[in-house]
């Protein structure tokens, strides 16, 4: 299973317009991505990242985009590439109430490792 690009615009659109609906799946989907990046099998899958997201009022969301951010620092360095302390800003973006803009980091970062 390989990861396939998403334009983040048309993510950003999809969610303002579904009234954050979308931006629900967009999460599943990032989460299962972060997982096949990091070749992390036992992380949280997508739907538990939702699930404990919608049950914690979003609080699980925040820890969840610094792990990810975290994970995906880790996978930079393995790679030989500057680490950009990735976790510390979705989780501030977030906590500051732009997570659609850590979303659209997190999807960017994504898509580096999607299959052309």
């Amino acid at each position: 299973m390989s990861i396939q690009r998403k334009s983040i615009g048309l993510c950003i659109v999809l969610s303002i317009v579904t009234c954050g609906i979308y931006g629900l799946y967009w999460l599943y989907c990032m989460a299962e991505d972060v997982n096949l990046v990091t070749a992390r099998p036992n992380g949280p899958s997508g739907g538990l990242v939702l699930l404990l997201s919608i049950v914690t009022c979003n609080i699980y969301a925040l820890y969840w985009f610094y792990r990810a951010g975290d994970d995906l620092d880790r996978q930079r360095v393995d790679q030989g590439q500057v680490p950009g302390h990735l976790g510390i800003l979705y989780l501030l973006l977030a906590i500051f109430g732009f997570s659609i803009i850590s979303c659209a980091l997190l999807q960017s970062e994504l898509n580096e490792y999607a299959a052309a």
